[in-house]
């Protein structure tokens, strides 16, 4: 993780008073919307993909995703 991506002080306090099931909630939610943000740029890149190949794209990006 690079330093700027270091969660601050506050993020972590709020973090360790989040329940299991919230943090999981919320993590949820972010894999979501860093999908939909993928499928945007995408369709942005890629204006001639139909919904498929954008989706389908998606999918093979993040199934091969590292951390």
């Amino acid at each position: 993780m690079l330093p700027d991506e270091q969660a601050s002080p506050e993020q972590m306090e709020i973090l360790r008073r989040m329940t299991p099931a919230q943090r999981w909630h919320a993590a949820h939610r972010l894999y979501w919307t860093a999908r939909r943000h993928k499928a945007a740029f995408l369709r942005a890149q890629h204006s001639d993909w139909s919904e498929q190949q954008v989706e389908q794209t998606v999918r093979r990006i993040f199934l091969h995703a590292r951390t």
